[in-house]
């Protein structure tokens, strides 16, 4: 099977690997001749665990090309994955401009069959757009088969979600393309992973609805925390107790500073918009984000609660990505702290393992100091503040932490330390949801 995955992004560089890794001929594209460059040397322009080494293996197997030459790369392969980017509107609907240019490209070069299947996510209905666009400009007569095949990859774990998924979605109304698709899956469905075979606008739905109850989740507990520390209940026991009810289950109900991501807001915000636009408004998913923004603000009221006004206060923000294991900062809190922040006049120092680059390229590096290890970004701080859970945080040397701060303050937005233990460390700590 010779298989052509347009874009090398995130998506595309993960399904594109393995794939390679079960047996493939693949050839990604993309339009970054850079990346492209690098990729050729096995060069992985961003942080996923394990999937440089994938990348590489395939590589070596002469299983796994890339290649910036969309003609050659569709007339060698029978399946067609798209994997570009559908980023928010300003409006917060899905912008589709790159699937619209990848549609119209394919309609040039495409002379035989070929079965196109999306990947990436986008709005009910965009599907049967794609063949359209395909139908209405293609150069050859030929017939194409269009197959919505969402993808389930969370950042951190993608590899592991590739290989041994919860669901395998298809949706498609061409029994051949379907068993085509069924066949590049094969390892999984004889590993009796579960298949779901549905119509495109079921497929397409399932993605949606997935990501939007799973934000909904949590900033559903991260109310409950809110509330928890006004009644003095501890979040963290309530979470506990709550998720051994099978019917709500233990995943998704740690509080935080708020959801990020590259999925979870914008395919939350798309679908709000999507309802809007057929009037079948999403009441709870619009109080989902209005919720969400508020809560990337309460790490600023704990500060304000201990330190009072923040201007000439020294901040120590440990973690920028949205959550461990990626380098990925798109709608992090952190993107909304530091800069708050800053405008209350504080003096703000930043540590991530992983993400300080993509943060300087989103934020810059103007009134931030960066800082190359923990005990370094805590040094003359007033008040540290935990962001993200990597699990180099876990386990801080809090004694020597306490020596260099200026103020012993920690602000705990994961809820990864044991509040009577700091305590007795002798600093102020709140956490999220423990009064």
């Amino acid at each position: 099977m010779h298989i052509a995955v347009i874009g090398a992004g995130y998506v595309g560089l993960v399904s594109g690997a393995c794939l390679a890794d079960f047996g493939m001929k693949v050839i990604c594209v993309d339009k970054d001749v850079e990346k492209i460059e690098k990729l050729k040397k096995g060069e992985v322009p961003f942080y996923e665990p394990g999937l440089e080494e994938l990348v590489k293996k395939n590589i070596k197997a002469e299983r796994l090309y890339f290649t910036t030459n969309l003609e050659s790369a569709v007339k060698n392969s029978l399946v067609i994955f798209i994997c570009v980017g559908t980023p928010s509107n300003p409006d917060g609907s899905a912008d589709l401009t790159q699937i619209k240019e990848v549609a119209l490209s394919l309609a040039e070069v495409i002379d035989e069959y070929k079965v196109i299947v999306t990947k990436s996510t986008v709005p009910v209905g965009t599907n049967r757009w794609i063949k359209s666009l395909i139908d209405a400009n293609k150069k050859s007569d030929v017939a194409v088969d269009i197959i919505s095949n969402p993808e389930f990859l969370r950042e951190g774990a993608a590899i592991e979600d590739f290989m041994h998924p919860d669901r395998v979605i298809i949706g498609g109304e061409s029994a051949y393309a379907i068993a085509i698709i069924k066949d590049i899956y094969r390892p999984l469905y004889l590993a009796e992973t579960p298949f779901i075979i549905t119509n495109l606008e079921t497929a397409e739905l399932i993605k949606y609805a997935s990501n939007a109850f799973l934000a909904t989740k949590i900033t559903f507990i991260n109310e409950i925390a809110n509330f928890c520390e006004k009644v003095g209940a501890d979040v963290t026991v309530v979470a506990k107790g709550m998720g051994l009810d099978p019917r709500i289950g233990p995943k998704f109900l740690n509080p935080g500073p708020g959801f990020g991501g590259s999925c979870f807001p914008k395919d939350v915000k798309a679908l709000v918009q999507h309802g809007r636009s057929i009037s079948s408004p999403f009441k709870i998913l619009e109080a989902v984000l209005e919720v969400n923004e508020r809560q990337k603000l309460r790490a600023i009221e704990k500060l304000e609660t201990y330190l009072g006004d923040l201007s000439g206060k020294t901040i120590a923000i440990f973690g920028l990505s949205f959550k461990p294991n990626t380098s990925d900062v798109r709608e992090s809190p952190a993107l909304v702290i530091v800069p708050t922040l800053i405008k209350k006049g504080a003096k703000v120092k930043v540590y991530d393992p992983v993400a300080m680059d993509e943060f300087k390229k989103a934020v810059g590096d103007s009134n931030i100091e960066y800082s190359s290890n923990p005990l370094e970004c805590a040094k003359d701080s007033d008040a540290i503040v935990i962001l993200t859970e990597w699990n180099e945080f876990r386990f801080l040397d809090l004694s020597q932490i306490k020596k260099v701060m200026r103020t012993p303050v920690l602000i705990d937005m994961r809820n990864i330390y044991e509040p009577s233990i700091v305590k007795k460390l002798g600093f102020s700590y709140s956490g999220i949801g423990r009064a």
